[in-house]
């Protein structure tokens, strides 16, 4: 593996990536179910949209504003997140693309 130096040279933090980092989000993206620990050992359940084979989580609050969206717009194909904030303080909008 090397020394010290070598290793922190090559380090790649780890990151969280959400929707909000994608460009653009089809609605027809693959979801599927996880599951984590919090900090004080419970679990609790996400979802992650597969892009690329890449893992974008999906909060909660973006799915309840692309249902809202939908309900007027059932036609939609895609999608954009845009976050504002950070920590527990983050807020996401869904902005329809078509």
């Amino acid at each position: 593996m090397g020394n010290l130096r070598e290793t922190a040279k090559a380090f790649v933090p780890q990151k969280n990536l959400t929707v909000a980092d994608l460009e653009v989000l089809s609605l027809d993206v693959p979801i599927q179910e996880r599951m984590g620990k919090d900090k004080n050992g419970k679990e609790f359940h996400y979802k992650v949209a597969i892009v690329m084979g890449e893992e974008y989580r999906v909060p909660s609050s973006v799915l309840e504003e692309i249902q809202t969206i939908m309900e007027s717009k059932p036609s939609l194909k895609t999608i954009k997140v845009v976050k504002k904030g950070t920590g527990m303080s983050t807020s996401y909008t869904v902005v329809a693309m078509e």
